[in-house]
């Protein structure tokens, strides 16, 4: 592995450790300029000030991310995990995380998937297992 890759691994990790502790400044430090975040049900944000606004409005404020694994190879970091609010039943929202890293190691971009269940629960529909 690369020492850019390496480097994201670590950025990626206190990404998450800065948004649970709502330090803005620290979380917007491990974003490169032209950083871009796509999250669902959001326009994508482009640059620092608009990716960070979006994460945070994108998460209830006590949510803290539980991180269960982390891959990484040529610049790109994955990481999976649950969102879990204190109070609430449950294992939290499991999500999965692609990370883009920059040539200075920064966070250059990330994309947000859900783990969600089939929208069409009917016979036949997604997640009907094969005859």
């Amino acid at each position: 592995m690369d020492l850019v890759t390496a480097a994201g691994i670590d950025h990626v990790r206190l990404v998450y450790d800065y948004l649970d502790a709502g330090d803005r400044d620290g979380c917007a430090s491990l974003l490169h300029d032209g950083v871009v975040f796509e999250l669902p049900g959001l326009a994508p944000a482009h640059g620092r000030a608009a990716a960070l606004e979006a994460q945070l409005r994108h998460t209830v404020p006590a949510a803290r991310h539980e991180i269960d694994r982390v891959v990484a190879q040529d610049r790109n970091v994955v990481a999976a995990g649950r969102r879990v609010v204190p109070g609430r039943e449950g294992p939290g929202q499991r999500f999965v995380d692609v990370f883009t890293i920059a040539d200075d190691g920064m966070v250059s971009g990330c994309t947000r998937y859900y783990h969600l269940a089939p929208a069409d629960p009917s016979p036949g529909g997604p997640g009907t297992p094969p005859r």
